[in-house]
């Protein structure tokens, strides 16, 4: 029955050390309807999410999950999974070593007595295969499919366990057209077989194209539930709905502002994964002046930090094509080292990952990409290196006891001015900003932008990457906009708004 909901979840709150990522939320889904949860990054919808599979297990959030007419307490995933739900992530849990078939059957083994029988899992396989249309044989290994047919293996695995909604998180971020056309086709199938489907996605126009429902997360709130057959979805509700907040007076104000000559300029650069076998940043020509703060918008998997890779020496090689300018000059960067050499700077966005050491104290790595500058013969002069980490300290306003503080005890805000003072160390002409205040609180932010002001006003160039449209708008002087690895628009600041940058950006 369509009036009947297979789920609710009700007044949901979930947060982590003091910061709200949900507040309040009530979202609810029909039996046999494909229901699309949307918002900008860091809404909140994949936290939800993982509130419902038991990710973040029952007592660690606040409101009730009401699944076939029942409050649930899922305890683990394994409790969701039981229960008939099944999500499949953007990054796929599969075996790449194992077979289609016991990738489809893992920890749910086909026994004949107390042993495996293999002959009925392939034959089983087989129907779970041709459910999902994959004309592949269940004997092939994992990672001899591409991404497309390996997503089809993921949801095979989902129906061999009697599933009854399946959620699919950015189920198309890494297909083809083609192979994006077959899932929304799919979708489509299993519903008429009675599987209710929610799907997380930032591609409008295939949200659009096979939404019942679609429910707006804003700032972890539910903002609206948009319905098909009333004829409420359309391109403009939806961005408006998404993106509808005031930019909040934080972005401290630049005056005389002075551009020179460019400082980077990169023209038909291509970069091709040899991992996913795909290209993730496509014919892109873009270039940033002396004194000029360049945002890049657009959505997660659209190649923003790919291309920020693929500039700074090239971390990961990709196969690279095209030509990179440094101040008029040609080069060719073959290690992140040569780049850094060059004068580029790349605070990553994954700052504990990626850009520090936690371990270790402020001024063992706010030296650390530039250690010939306080070494003798290969050996590091300590005084010096505190001389240096403690007018770092102070001019970034780091607040710690001293330069002996593991990075590991700081806040987040403070963690971020450790990465931006390891770089500033080496002293570069082009700086490039990765989130550069993802996860840290507004006073922090207002900080690291007066930062940003600062090193501009001083003839840097920097290209600040961010998914926060909002930070885009104010510190930006001119915008590009990346979709699926190509750049989609250009626009000057007078002439960017939320609203033109969320359309390109779901291009």
């Amino acid at each position: 029955m369509m009036n009947e909901y297979l789920l609710e979840m009700n007044h949901i709150s979930k947060e982590f050390t003091g910061v709200k990522a949900l507040s309040n939320v009530s979202f609810k889904v029909n039996t046999g309807e494909i229901h699309c949860l949307i918002g900008e990054n860091g809404a909140g919808k994949s936290t939800l999410m993982k509130v419902l599979s038991g990710v973040y297990p029952y007592g660690t959030y606040s409101g009730d999950i009401v699944f076939e007419g029942e409050v649930q307490t899922f305890s683990k995933i394994s409790d969701s999974v039981k229960a008939g739900i099944a999500i499949i992530y953007q990054e796929l849990a599969l075996f790449p070593d194992l077979t289609v078939y016991e990738n489809i059957y893992a920890g749910n083994e086909v026994k004949k007595g107390m042993l495996v029988d293999w002959n009925q899992t392939i034959r089983q396989a087989k129907e779970m295969l041709n459910k999902v249309k994959l004309h592949v044989s269940p004997e092939v290994l994992i990672k001899d499919l591409g991404v497309g047919k390996q997503q089809l293996v993921e949801i095979a695995k989902a129906l061999s366990k009697d599933v009854k909604l399946l959620i699919l998180d950015e189920p198309t971020a890494a297909l083809n057209e083609t192979e994006s056309d077959n899932l929304l086709e799919l979708l489509r199938e299993l519903k008429k077989q009675g599987i209710t489907s929610i799907m997380i996605s930032h591609k409008l126009k295939e949200v659009i194209a096979i939404a019942d429902k679609i429910t707006v997360l804003r700032d972890g709130q539910t903002i609206c539930t948009l319905d098909a057959s009333k004829g409420e979805i359309s391109e403009s509700v939806i961005i408006k709905s998404m993106v509808g907040r005031e930019i909040e007076d934080i972005y401290p104000k630049r005056t005389n502002k002075h551009f020179g000559d460019p400082t980077l300029e990169i023209r038909n650069w291509t970069a091709f994964d040899p991992g996913l076998g795909r290209e993730v940043v496509k014919d892109v020509n873009i270039h940033v002046k002396k004194g000029e703060i360049v945002g890049i918008a657009g959505l997660m998997g659209s190649g923003r930090t790919e291309l920020a890779q693929s500039i700074f020496g090239n971390p990961k090689s990709y196969k690279l094509q095209g030509e990179l300018f440094l101040d008029g000059n040609k080069k060719v960067f073959k290690h992140p080292k040569d780049a850094i050499n060059a004068g580029i700077a790349y605070v990553t966005e994954d700052r504990k990952g990626d850009g520090l050491f936690l371990i270790q104290d402020i001024k063992q790595n706010i030296s650390a990409a530039n250690l010939h500058e306080i070494s003798t013969r290969g050996v590091i002069n300590n005084n010096e290196e505190v001389k240096v980490s403690n007018h770092y300290k102070q001019s970034l306003n780091i607040k710690a006891p001293s330069v002996e503080q593991l990075v590991g005890n700081l806040s987040g805000g403070n963690q971020q001015k450790v990465s931006l003072g390891k770089w500033l160390f080496v002293n570069p002409s082009l700086l490039i900003l990765d989130e550069p205040t993802r996860g840290i609180d507004v006073g922090a932010k207002y900080e690291i932008y007066t930062i940003m002001n600062k090193l501009i006003s001083e003839g840097m160039s920097i290209i600040m990457i961010s998914s926060e449209l909002t930070e885009v708008l104010g510190m930006s002087d001119r915008v590009y906009v990346m979709a699926e690895g190509k750049i989609t628009g250009e626009l000057s600041i007078d002439e960017a708004d939320q609203e033109t940058i969320m359309k390109l950006a779901t291009h």
